[in-house]
């Protein structure tokens, strides 16, 4: 009961307790925070201290570094610099020892020259009292001559004029029989000469010169995939071969060889229009006469369009100008045209450039050669179709549509000798004519064929080892094969030889024989600069 009066009787104190209480606390609180406080400061002027010490030795140490690292650069830069001083130096004094060396060689060249120019004016004194005295010979030589003279005619009843004149005609005479000896020991030797160089020329128009001689003959053979097609060309009754051969005009030949059907007839565009017609045939299975009919109207047209491209195409290649239309569709006529085994348009081109390669070493004019040499067989596109030899109808036909030149004019007409010749251009198509006509180049089978023969045969070279290049050459009767002389030895290279030759005996079918030759050598090479 008694704090309990004295509580309620005493408010004031209480409240006065609790206020300090209050300040009490906050005191205290304060005086924890100036603690924690100072400490905290404290270790923080420890630490900025420290970091300043640490700084201060990094800073001391990367001074000394640096300092090192310039001390070495400025070191090494000495080095190169007493180094380059000391080449140019050395330089310097190879300069100056080759000034002195130059100067003692002018200093001996000047008293070479003094000394000429001395013996010089020696001599030329000396030429000066020889010419003085030739000249006084000279002048006693004429008066002698003249003396001599006189007494001669008072000696020989003759006057000066008529001495010369007999004179004269002796000296004729004899020099007239020399001289008719001189010319007949010349073209001795010109014969001679000629022969030998005819036989240069030709040799080396032959070797610049090589053309492709492989063509189709008369008889164009068309393959066939099977026996059972032979039937369906020949149809019933026989009534498609009849429709074929009665629209293309030729002879198809069908016999118990396997997988061939022959084309036969003289015309050789209407021989390859058959073939073609034949091969689209075969290739669609549809063969009956209207089908027939169709396909050899198609046939007929793009025939049409190929010829005047054969003839541009040639045109191109043999470099020749200013041909009529006319002329270029019958050149290219002649690419179905065969003689001998011969395509009549390679073998056109041939002899043009056979004919430049000749009168170019002759010193002629080579672009008409050319043109000669490629006109040459033109009658040939014509001849089945009118009366006369080729030579006569190319003549025509080209002074009909506009060839102008006499030259090229008698070089068509003149190759065989059918007229004489104006100019030495014909006597040259004549020769490259005989030089390309003597090439062989006739085979029974197709030009694809052929082709496919030679990229065989190669290829069978090509799969040996150690082998860098293949040629089939010989119109496919020989490959050469070239072998890598680091890889292989020679013995290697006889193994090559005898493995191709037995594939190609297994694998391939061909006429005759063909010789393999394997070719190892080292080539070395240097360049002089």
């Amino acid at each position: 009961m008694l704090p309990l009066l004295a509580f309620e009787m005493n408010p004031l104190s209480a409240g006065l307790a609790a206020g300090l209480s209050a300040l009490a606390g906050f005191v205290l609180a304060w005086v924890v925070f100036r603690v924690l406080t100072g400490n905290t400061l404290a270790r923080a002027k420890k630490d900025a201290k420290q970091i300043v010490q640490t700084a201060t030795a990094e800073a001391e140490a990367s001074k000394q570094r640096i300092e090192l690292e310039a001390e070495k650069r400025a070191a090494k830069r000495r080095e190169e610099m007493d180094q380059e001083i000391a080449e140019a130096q050395a330089e310097l004094k190879k300069d100056q020892a080759r000034l002195a060396k130059r100067e003692d060689s002018l200093d001996k060249k000047l008293e070479t020259i003094t000394d000429r120019e001395v013996k010089l004016d020696s001599r030329e004194a000396e030429l000066k009292g020889l010419a003085d005295r030739i000249e006084e010979d000279r002048s006693e030589a004429d008066r002698i001559l003249v003396d001599v003279k006189r007494r001669l005619s008072e000696v020989a009843s003759m006057t000066e004029q008529e001495a010369r004149e007999h004179f004269l005609e002796e000296v004729s005479r004899e020099s007239q029989h020399e001289a008719n000896q001189m010319t007949q020991k010349i073209l001795e030797e010109a014969e001679v000469e000629a022969r030998a160089q005819s036989r240069e020329i030709t040799l080396q128009a032959i070797q610049r010169f090589a053309a492709e001689h492989v063509a189709d003959a008369t008889v164009r053979s068309v393959r066939i995939p099977s026996e059972d097609m032979k039937g369906r060309i020949i149809g019933r009754e026989g009534r498609n071969i009849r429709a074929l051969e009665r629209a293309t005009g030729v002879d198809i030949l069908v016999d118990d060889t396997p997988g061939v059907i022959a084309v036969s007839c003289f015309d050789p565009i209407r021989r390859a229009i058959a073939s073609e017609v034949l091969q689209k045939l075969i290739a669609d299975g549809r063969v009956h006469p209207a089908r027939i009919e169709e396909v050899v109207e198609s046939i007929r047209k793009e025939m049409a369009e190929r010829i005047i491209k054969h003839g541009k195409d040639a045109v191109i290649e043999a470099n020749i100008r200013g041909l009529s239309p006319k002329i270029v569709e019958a050149m290219g006529r002649l690419a179905f045209r065969t003689s001998y085994g011969q395509n009549m348009l390679r073998h056109s081109i041939e002899v043009a450039y056979l004919c430049q390669i000749i009168a170019e070493q002759l010193d002629l004019d080579g672009n008409i050669a050319r043109r000669c040499g490629f006109l040459h067989d033109i009658g040939k596109a014509m001849d089945h179709e009118m009366e006369g030899g080729h030579p006569a109808i190319g003549m025509d036909f080209c002074r009909k549509h506009g060839e102008k030149s006499d030259i090229v004019l008698n070089s068509v007409g003149g190759h065989h000798g059918d007229i004489d010749a104006i100019s030495p251009y014909t006597p040259i198509v004549m020769a490259a004519d005989a030089i390309s006509g003597a090439r062989p180049g006739d085979r029974r089978e197709s030009m694809e064929m052929y082709v496919k023969r030679l990229e065989q045969l190669e290829t069978i070279a090509l799969e040996q080892p150690n082998v860098q290049e293949a040629h089939a050459i010989q119109a496919g009767r020989e490959v050469r094969v070239i072998v890598d002389a680091r890889k292989a030895e020679d013995a290697d290279a006889f193994g090559i030889a005898r493995n191709i030759a037995k594939r190609v005996e297994e694998e391939m079918t061909f006429p005759g024989e063909i010789k393999v030759t394997v070719l190892r050598e080292v080539r070395a090479e240097a360049m002089a600069r």
